[in-house]
């Protein structure tokens, strides 16, 4: 459970932005942020009040009708601007953001850098806006359409990428000629203020951009604003299908991603050492609190032979607070208790602990959220840590006997999200990415997440909506369609002051 003050606190407090200002809240309900590796409070951040979250969509309508009307060239000059300031920002912005998350610096930089790329491809808008001419749909008659701003628009954004997460959202949004309302995750605001910091340093105009935070009833309030149009959500299942089932029911158009149970398969003619290596980084990686993280691993034929020696390379990286350690600790309290519980299910329910994390403890940080690498084998699909995202560091292996058989468990698995297989064979690689029902699919590589050229498309219980996030659909997400049909009658005269034209 979140705790919460009521009373004022000698730790600094997270301001609210609103209408290019950063201000403090009247809030009388503050949440502790603390440092994930030893739980010691960092800030506090407001569960901002109703009057202030009236206050920000306000002020995001109000700079939405100037801003609609900025040239795209120079909407896309701010994102310019931006990225060449997160860029020269990179290494304090992954500081600050280890900071809140407990990130390794590695993991940090890779957060912020993925951020980056986004917002380089939002300074490429003019590009994704440009609208179709078709000249004489009928006689004397054309036909082209324009594409053109929602309004404001809402971004709901984790704990995990507290950075890239964000940058998925906002950068596109604005360039597409929208202002945002952005709820950064409660447990990780700071990396969100320094952005807007950033971007209000890029010279975004005062209103663009909004943030606001708190839990539950800010969220509420902001899915039932009549002024939202459109709400990017990234998060849990369940808070997934809330949000998306408020969104739709106030008639917004709403983009949810959730959770995610992401599979990858080795083929036995696969590179040994490449699998287990990969495996190791996209389990374990970041905690395995990545919803692109490999959480099931499926041998194919004499591959599981392999299982014993990828226990003994896990064995071998070590979460912690120093530039070697593999993986910082989990968010909080409650999700170390949560990954316990359910390794601990792992082993009641029959599967065998090859490698069991849960009596982990790091010395210089021992009040930190630790789980040690885990890993199970003969895990079959009516287990506690197959049906449920661990989103922890905990590896689960499932042995086959055909590549048909990888198939048919991962299509028959609720989640779509991402998935991948390591093989020699151009055949099976084949096979496998024309029938597998996942959005992203890597092959010989662990994390197949796209580049922001691309979308990220998870499929299935992974996503709810039609238009996902970043790339084409994420401009085509934040926009309409409005298409004109034109005649000009050749009989009209055209004239000024000084200029009579008869055309006809």
């Amino acid at each position: 459970m979140t705790h919460t003050r009521t009373e004022s606190s000698e730790v600094s407090k997270v301001p609210l932005f609103l209408g290019g200002d950063f201000v403090e809240s009247n809030s009388k309900k503050w949440i502790d942020v603390t440092n994930p590796a030893n739980n010691q409070v960092i800030a506090q951040v407001p569960c901002a009040t109703v009057d202030e979250i009236e206050s920000a969509v306000k002020s995001a309508q109000a700079a939405f009708g100037e801003w609609k009307e900025v040239a795209v060239p120079e909407r896309a000059r701010l994102m310019l601007r931006y990225q060449h300031l997160l860029k020269e920002n990179h290494d304090d912005l992954a500081v600050l953001l280890s900071s809140e998350t407990g990130k390794t610096m590695a993991d940090a930089k890779g957060d912020v850098w993925r951020g980056i790329e986004v917002v380089e491809q939002a300074a490429n808008i003019a590009s994704n806006m440009m609208g179709q001419f078709v000249e004489n749909v009928a006689t004397d008659i054309d036909s082209y359409s324009i594409i053109q701003p929602l309004g404001v628009c809402l971004g709901i954004t984790p704990f995990n990428f507290p950075a890239m997460i964000p940058l998925w959202m906002f950068p596109l949004a604005i360039a597409s000629g929208n202002t945002f309302v952005l709820k950064p995750s409660e447990q990780v605001p700071l990396t969100a203020m320094r952005l807007a910091s950033l971007f209000e340093e890029a010279g975004a105009p005062k209103g663009v951009l909004q943030i606001v935070h708190g839990q539950e009833p800010q969220v509420s309030q902001l899915l039932a604003h009549p002024s939202i149009q459109a709400v990017s959500f990234v998060g849990s299942v369940p808070v997934a299908k809330s949000i998306y089932q408020q969104a739709t029911d106030n008639f917004k158009r709403a983009q949810c991603f959730a959770g995610a149970k992401n599979h990858m398969v080795a083929m036995p003619d696969a590179d040994k050492q490449q699998v287990i290596s990969n495996l190791v980084g996209a389990s374990i990686g970041a905690a395995g609190q990545r919803c692109m993280a490999i959480s099931v691993a499926i041998f194919v034929g004499e591959s599981n032979e392999w299982i014993v020696d990828l226990a003994d390379e896990m064995q071998k990286h070590s979460p912690g607070i120093d530039a070697d350690s593999a993986y910082g600790p989990l968010i909080s309290k409650a999700a170390k208790q949560r990954v316990l519980s359910l390794i601990e299910q792992g082993k009641a329910q029959g599967a065998t602990c090859v490698l069991d994390g849960s009596q982990c403890v790091v010395d210089s940080s021992p009040e930190g959220n630790w789980i040690g690498p885990t890993l199970f084998r003969g895990v079959t699909v009516d287990m506690s840590i197959y049906q449920q995202e661990i989103f922890g560091p905990v590896l689960v292996c499932i042995e086959v006997e055909t590549l048909s058989q990888a198939i048919q468990l991962i299509n028959d698995n609720p989640y779509g999200n991402g998935t991948s297989i390591f093989t020699n064979s151009g055949a099976a690689a084949r096979q496998y990415q024309h029938q597998i029902r996942v959005g992203q699919v890597g092959v010989n590589v662990p994390i197949p997440v796209p580049l922001p050229f691309f979308s990220f498309t998870g499929w299935r219980g992974s996503f709810y909506g039609d238009l996902h996030a970043y790339g084409k659909q994420a401009v085509k997400f934040y926009t309409e369609t409005k298409t004109i049909t034109a005649r000009w009658f050749e009989d009209e005269v055209v004239s000024g002051p000084n200029l009579t034209i008869q055309l006809k």
